[in-house]
């Protein structure tokens, strides 16, 4: 799908009738990673970045106002949302309501199919979905690049999830108001050239983190004398993503995604104290990896703040590099996934 065609099928979504509203959205993974908030509540990043969305794993969300309720009802994979997931669904949606000028509670169901807290990107496919669900519920009429905002408030690799395939979070300015900064932080496509790539992914650890994604964040830019320099290469590092990518050249996106998210590590562990998410599992998947480029196969690694690995390759050598990562993995899971679409509403489909 163009780039003219996803924003136009975010922005002409059907609007929610009867204040309900049910939108599906995908995680995407980083190639060029978001690390480090220069704006904790606005959720502004320190450095642009740069996603693929995936075809695995969707988040199907479910919102319904509720007028006569005296607070919102949030539900989980079947369970009541507890705790720090129900305060950020809770403020999420306070921020609709704020924006509508509606003061209704809601009932919330989300089914999350990702691993919840294990650095597979659950809550940029359960952020983007609540966002495109609620805006439609509570009646807020949003374009695409508004919408991406919106989710960002959320979950900021949110903001990415809202479109398919290749996708660019915008950091905005970081001088002028707040309101000017707000606006020019947003996600939007990146034309690709003809890569039909895969990801494998695996999943050695499927469990929640001991050091959250926002704690980690937050001591790395704090302590970490590697973060700065980091920031920096970043910036080149995008610039050149974003030529590889109109190029259709593989193995130079390759290249880039595992150079960035190496260095992306070596900042956490430069932390004080150091936040290590790399398991032995993890290392032993990263050694696989080299071994197949050492074999001639296409192969490139990326983590985010997690233990798992996701493994960037030519479509046509998929099965052969899940096989070999699967032998790596110490019996984790193993899935393959192909770029995937942005959010939508789901009109008609029942859950």
């Amino acid at each position: 799908m163009s780039t003219e065609q996803q924003i136009t099928a975010v922005r002409t979504a059907p609007r929610a009738t009867g204040g309900t509203a049910t939108a599906v959205a995908h995680p995407n993974i980083a190639l060029i990673k978001y690390w480090g908030k220069r704006d904790e509540r606005l959720i502004l990043p320190r450095t642009d970045s740069l996603s693929m969305t995936l075809d695995i794993f969707p988040t199907t969300t479910d919102v319904r106002r509720a007028p006569e309720a005296d607070h919102d009802e949030v539900t989980l994979g079947g369970a009541p949302a507890e705790g720090e997931a129900r305060r950020r669904i809770v403020a999420f949606l306070d921020l609709v309501r704020e924006r509508a000028g509606v003061a209704d509670r809601a009932v919330v169901d989300t089914e999350n199919t990702v691993p919840t807290g294990a650095g597979l990107a659950s809550s940029a496919s359960g952020f983007a979905a609540l966002a495109v669900a609620a805006a439609a519920a509570y009646g807020l009429d949003l374009d695409a690049t508004a919408l991406s905002r919106l989710a960002r408030r959320g979950s900021g690799s949110a903001s990415r999830s809202l479109f398919g395939d290749f996708v660019v979070w915008h950091a905005g300015h970081h001088e002028g108001s707040e309101e000017e900064a707000d606006l020019s932080s947003y996600a939007e496509p990146v034309p690709a050239g003809p890569l039909d790539p895969a990801l494998v992914v695996a999943v050695v650890n499927a469990g929640p983190k001991d050091v959250s994604s926002r704690a980690a964040m937050r001591r790395t830019v704090d302590t970490s004398p590697l973060f700065e320099p980091w920031a920096v290469s970043s910036k080149d590092d995008l610039v050149d993503m974003r030529r590889a990518l109109g190029r259709g050249d593989l193995e130079e996106v390759g290249e880039i995604a595992e150079r960035n998210a190496l260095g992306m590590h070596a900042t956490m562990l430069a932390a004080r104290p150091a936040v290590r998410y790399m398991s032995p599992a993890s290392l032993t998947v990263l050694d696989s990896v080299l071994r197949l480029r050492k074999d001639g196969v296409l192969a490139y690694a990326t983590m985010d703040a997690g233990p798992n690995v996701k493994v960037l390759c030519r479509n046509a050598d998929a099965d052969r590099v899940a096989g070999v990562v699967r032998g790596a993995a110490q019996g984790g899971a193993i899935h393959i996934a192909r770029p995937g679409p942005g959010a939508r509403l789901l009109t008609g489909e029942g859950r």
